[in-house]
């Protein structure tokens, strides 16, 4: 019987996998494989809490195998070397997996097919990134253009349906999948992500326009993790987007779209995962103050909303898209701290972590990414909590020595009196910390900071 490698990598699902079908196209028998690469697991910006939702992920991928008659087979090692070895075990005629457009992924792969069969599919995104291309074939810089052009392509065909049975594959040593605490409240796995879709597309998706960036609301989807290693592929996700047709499922089809956006831009501009986008930001003096960085870490800003961001963070592995902003821009903006330090400190605890999106993001906070806005775009953090966390809710979750100040002033502690700090059991200075810069005066510096780096 001919056999075919199914080699997954970010794909962590049975349905809707084109990988997996190019392999049941091409060969009578699939041996899925998943190989631990240590340059991956031993990089300097691995986050455990993805690491155990990677693990746990793949526990429920070789549990649906083995209930359709197949396993997952684990090996450990440099890819094209793992590969070369499985393939002359089982005589394999073909690799299969899913295109990546990272600088790691695309290195990775070439490296394998200059001596293995490799063959690519899509799935990591709705379109590839060379699908979404201007008139004269370059890549889009600017997210509205690319939406649009995204927009006019054929619309995402039906997602695949999972193969009922799959044949045993060949008789081939697997390594155990390693055991790891869990570091985040996700459960993994494909039927975990179809659940979580399911319930957020009957609920909190009709209202996503109005209630996405409330911080003490669940009016997100929560499927970045599921996305991210693929439990849910993109085009389920853009198909269920489509099939809600509400107005709450246009802006999520738009966030959607952004993912892929930068995906894209990392496709066709890999400098851009160490370098700032725009070239005439790259002179920016960074105060770059360690001590700075640490309380932000911790969060001890003395700023409310954006300690509550890195608390969620270090202790969830996961924290609310608007507390991500607010907690970058603090960072870029009041602190003057190269983006690059936070956007490596978000890698290091996201369950979640995407180099594309988080890469994207940090750049489009810092302002100098893609991004067509200003530089001068900064976040105000005490008017984005109140904005965003009227109640002080989520505040109250995550930072609680907050739990018993007055609502009037949650996201601005340090106005109390002496005798409101006392009563609401809050003294500033000592159970929470006075703010660490001046807002209005770290955005006048800032202003000059970028203005002169920018002539």
């Amino acid at each position: 019987m001919t056999t075919a490698i199914w080699w997954v990598r970010r794909d962590l699902r049975l349905s809707d996998n084109q990988a997996l079908a190019e392999a049941r196209a091409r060969a009578e028998t699939v041996a899925p494989v998943f190989i631990m690469d240590p340059a991956i697991l031993a990089a300097p910006d691995i986050a455990p809490a993805r690491v155990a939702f990677l693990w746990d992920g793949l526990r429920q991928l070789d549990a649906d195998l083995r209930a359709r008659g197949s396993r997952l087979i684990i090996r450990r090692g440099e890819p094209a070397e793992a590969l070369a070895g499985l393939r002359a075990e089982c005589d394999a005629a073909v690799i299969c997996a899913e295109a990546d457009g990272a600088p790691y992924g695309r290195q990775r792969d070439a490296r394998v097919a200059e001596t293995l069969p490799l063959r690519l599919a899509p799935g990591l995104t709705v379109h590839p990134p060379e699908a979404v291309l201007k008139a004269d074939g370059k890549p889009f810089t600017v997210y509205t253009p690319f939406g649009r052009r995204w927009r006019a392509l054929p619309p995402p065909a039906a997602p695949l349906p999972a193969p009922p049975r799959l044949a045993p594959p060949p008789d081939l040593f697997s390594l155990p999948i390693p055991t790891e605490p869990a570091g985040a409240p996700f459960p993994a796995g494909e039927a975990e992500a179809a659940r979580r879709l399911a319930a957020f597309a009957a609920g909190p998706l009709a209202d996503y326009a109005t209630e996405r960036d409330r911080l003490d609301h669940a009016g997100t989807s929560a499927l970045s993790p599921y996305l991210r290693f693929g439990m849910l592929s993109a085009r389920q996700a853009a198909v269920a987007a489509r099939q809600a047709g509400s107005a709450g499922a246009e802006v999520w089809l738009s966030e959607l779209i952004g993912r892929e956006f930068y995906m894209s831009i990392l496709t066709h501009f890999p400098d851009g995962e160490r370098d700032s986008f725009r070239a005439g930001l790259r002179a920016i003096a960074w105060d770059n103050d360690a001590a700075a960085f640490a309380a932000w870490r911790e969060g001890r800003t003395g700023y409310p909303v954006v300690d509550a961001a890195l608390r969620q963070l270090a202790g969830a592995g996961w924290t609310h898209n608007r507390a991500r902003m607010i907690a970058a821009s603090f960072l870029v903006k009041d602190l003057l701290i190269d983006w690059r330090w936070g956007e490596r400190w978000f890698m290091q605890n996201l369950v979640d972590g995407e180099p594309a999106s988080n890469n994207g993001g940090w750049q489009w906070t810092a302002g100098v990414g893609t991004d067509a806005a200003p530089y001068f775009r900064v976040f105000n953090p005490t008017l984005q909590g109140q904005k965003f966390d009227p109640e002080g809710a989520y505040v109250r979750r995550w930072v609680p020595e907050l739990a018993g100040v007055p609502t009037r002033f949650i996201h601005a502690p340090w106005k109390m009196s002496e005798g409101e700090q006392t009563r609401a059991g809050c003294r500033i200075g000592k159970d929470y910390p006075a703010p660490m810069v001046d807002h209005a005066r770290a955005r006048a510096r800032v202003m000059e900071v970028y203005g002169r780096a920018g002539r």
